[in-house]
């Protein structure tokens, strides 16, 4: 691919995530990709890729990205976001929390002939759990 065809990719990648179209988002990896996601572990397959993808929309109705820049160098692209949204749905088995929620994020990426192959997700899932409510932070002892 070129840096071109790259940089449309995620392009519309980000307007997939504005319109929360999981159909898109996973169509956009090859039918045999891998993700290593913190949410949902080792995903093999465009099916599981969507299924996790449509676990944050419906939990997170209004889930948008805030900031999104990407850094390609040869096949991969490096990927940080911020995400910003409210609990209004069943995440994972919890029930909507109704609170707001922000999470960055890094997605690194290995592409091959114009669609993702390879993708680690990196974010702290436990700051997302503090923040819906499941989890309590103890203050730190100085």
């Amino acid at each position: 691919m070129t840096r071109e065809e790259m940089t449309a990719l995620f392009t519309r990648r980000e307007a997939a995530w504005r319109a929360h179209d999981a159909v898109a988002l996973a169509a956009d990896h090859t039918p045999d990709a891998v993700v290593i996601s913190p949410t949902g572990g080792v995903l093999e397959g465009r099916d599981e890729i969507q299924r996790i993808y449509q676990i944050w929309f419906t939990a997170f109705p209004d889930l948008r990205p805030d900031e999104y820049d990407f850094l390609i160098d040869g096949d991969r692209v490096a990927l940080i976001m911020t995400v910003s949204g409210s609990h209004a749905g069943d995440f994972f088995g919890l029930p909507a929390s109704g609170r707001r929620v922000q999470a960055v994020c890094a997605f690194m990426y290995t592409l091959k002939d114009g669609a993702i192959v390879h993708e680690r997700r990196i974010l702290d899932f436990t700051g997302v759990l503090i923040q819906v409510g499941v989890l309590r932070a103890k203050p730190a002892v100085g």
